[in-house]
């Protein structure tokens, strides 16, 4: 199988590249990109402080591969920005819910060799310790051949609008325990993956 990253849809595209002047004020740094595969299942694993992650980390992607997350289902009710969402191939999931449908639709998306964010904490930390959620533990246990990468971002809580009013890292890391244990529950899996993640990455509130 080919290295070369597959090409990003064109609606991914032009967020990212309407995102750019915001990375770029805000000398954004990307670090350990060699270890988020171009191809194959892939589970990227974040800590969530600010709403400008999900455009952080795909930009921070972006000559690696398409990240499509699970958003919650409220961003859809502006059809802007369900428009958008739609053309970057992101899945709705509503928070309280079992969310059969968003899950089934992120499983056939790694069985085809693509690549889903998430978030387990499910919300902005807005500077509190969340605990993590366990529903993406269960897509790698449907999908066992998926390869799990942990995304630590840092500084969106800051104001990235302004130039130079903060500053941005990303860094991805392959999970110092390892992927998935054979009989590792999905709650203790997700609970390990946060609390590497949030190690170097306190919540910080806006």
């Amino acid at each position: 199988m080919s290295a070369t990253p597959a090409p990003l849809p064109i609606g991914y595209r032009l967020v990212v590249g309407a995102t750019t002047p915001f990375m770029l004020w805000s000398r954004i740094r990307v670090t350990g990109t060699e270890d988020l595969p171009t191809h194959g299942p892939t589970l990227l694993v974040a800590n969530h402080d600010s709403n400008w992650d999900p455009v952080t980390i795909a930009y921070a992607a972006r000559h690696r591969r398409q990240v499509r997350a699970l958003a919650k289902a409220e961003l859809w009710k502006n059809p802007l920005v369900a428009k958008v969402l739609d053309n970057m191939g992101q899945i709705p999931i509503e928070r309280g819910r079992n969310n059969m449908a968003a899950m089934a639709a992120a499983e056939q998306v790694l069985r085809d060799g693509g690549c889903i964010g998430v978030f387990p904490e499910g919300t902005r930390s807005r500077g509190k310790v969340l605990k993590a959620r366990s529903g993406a533990g269960r897509l790698v246990r449907a999908v066992p051949d998926t390869v799990i990468v942990c995304a630590r971002v840092t500084g969106t809580a800051g104001p990235v609008w302004r130039p130079g009013g903060t500053r941005i890292a990303v860094h991805f890391f392959r999970p110092a325990g390892g992927q998935r244990k054979p009989d590792e529950p999905s709650a203790a899996l997700m609970i390990r993956l946060l609390a590497e993640i949030r190690a170097e990455a306190p919540p910080v509130g806006r």
